[in-house]
């Protein structure tokens, strides 16, 4: 689907969706839990989905109580023995440990982009941790069978944090206690998240700096009522669209909150922005801007929303951590350095994990998403600055993560 963006300005204000990566933990937990446990404000892009289809797979009865409210009946008993994860990294990530707790046979299948992704340091990770594990080369399928025993291992944590979180979230049913050294670990605040989200349901992880866990086997998780934070990667966006055209206020979230994406509000700040940050909502204003630096290693899905503001700034912005994107949706810095070029913006990518974003106008023109949903955002916040309309291929994968958002765009325009 092809959607094309007029040039304008927006004022108003909206509420971002759920944060998927809070509800996909959380959908792991209560599927983990003896009992029944409740999940507020669930809102179903996607990858939710997917995570939904994989605990009632694995056993959960799932029933909805309410427009965006769950009641989930815990219990690991697979209904088959294939598990499908859609184009959803984190829940191919999350749920194949789960699934390798069991005794039966369990083939994790995925679709798209995913295909393309590597699994090779899950499927080595689980074999040492006393599964058996096989990829396709180095990719999905994946074949598990349990039981996870537990133990003491090293593991490279540089690629991704999802599967560090996978690991996380399953060895407390493990049957022996297992202490993890994660070298390298990237998007700590992630892990973090999952540690919290594991207390919540009474499960301890203890940890040395988010890079050495010890987690006791044999543990039981407890069903628990839980009501889901609002999306910090969807309000970067929104924000950043905010700090380039116009005025946005985005509401029920807080800067106190664990999500890696609250980084952006350093980014505003060093920009140049107006910025108003009250307990729970968040406005930016647009405002001259200037270029600026920012390590994005621990938080690599705000590139997109960064590089809507840089684009904005005068000068160039330099932004780290480069190498975080390879393994997305697409090659994201590839795709954002060919894309926002076709609109006139100069993106440079080096071998020091750095990119320089040159700022200036933008030209109207034809554009792809790549089929990755923040690529489609960036270039749609990015066209309202543009000297013509800009026709964004691909669109509809924006339904990834925030199937809303050309519907908020389209709201708050100002007429």
């Amino acid at each position: 689907m092809d959607i094309t963006i007029p040039p304008g300005r927006v004022a108003g204000a909206l509420t971002p969706p759920c944060s998927k990566s809070y509800a996909q933990r959380a959908l792991a937990a209560s599927l983990l839990a003896d009992g029944e446990s409740t999940l507020h404000n669930i809102e179903f892009c996607d990858d939710t989905r997917s995570a939904l289809h994989c605990i009632r797979t694995l056993g959960a009865e799932v029933r909805q109580t309410g427009a965006d409210t769950l009641s989930i009946r815990g219990g690991l008993a697979p209904r088959a023995n294939r598990l499908q994860v859609g184009e959803s990294g984190l829940a191919a990530r999350l749920f194949t440990p789960i699934a390798a707790l069991g005794r039966e046979p369990m083939l994790i299948e995925g679709t798209g982009s995913l295909l393309r992704r590597p699994m090779h340091p899950m499927t080595e990770t689980l074999r040492q941790l006393g599964a058996y594990a096989r990829d396709n080369e180095g990719r999905l399928p994946v074949e598990v069978r349990g039981p996870l025993e537990g133990g003491e291992l090293e593991i490279d944590g540089s690629l991704s944090s999802q599967f560090v979180t996978g690991l996380l979230l399953a060895l407390p049913l493990a049957h022996r206690d297992t202490t993890l050294h994660v070298r390298h670990a990237v998007s700590k605040p992630y892990l973090a998240m999952t540690v919290s989200t594991a207390a919540r349901f009474g499960v301890e992880i203890s940890h040395n700096d988010l890079e050495e866990f010890f987690i006791e086997g044999g543990q039981h998780y407890r069903p628990a009522e839980f009501a889901i934070e609002g999306d910090w990667s969807a309000a970067a966006m929104m924000l950043a669209i905010g700090a380039t055209a116009g005025e946005v206020r985005v509401e029920t979230i807080s800067s106190l909150s664990q999500q890696a994406d609250t980084a952006v509000l350093t980014a505003l700040v060093r920009s140049g922005a107006g910025l108003i940050d009250e307990t729970k909502a968040v406005t930016a204003a647009q405002r001259p801007l200037r270029a600026f630096e920012f390590d994005a290693t621990h938080c690599p899905d705000l590139f997109p929303a960064l590089a809507v503001l840089a684009s904005a700034a005068e000068g160039v912005s330099v932004i780290r951590g480069t190498s975080r994107l390879e393994h997305k949706e697409c090659h994201r810095a590839e795709a954002l350095r060919e894309e926002y070029g076709r609109l006139g913006i100069e993106i440079d990518i080096d071998t020091e994990d750095i990119m320089r974003i040159r700022g200036g106008a933008l030209h109207g023109g034809r554009v792809s998403s790549h089929g990755d949903h923040r690529i489609a955002m960036s270039l749609a916040a990015a066209a309202l600055r543009a000297d013509g309309p800009v026709t964004i291929e691909g669109a509809e994968c924006v339904s990834k993560s925030y199937p809303l958002f050309f519907e908020e765009l389209k709201r708050l325009r100002v007429r």
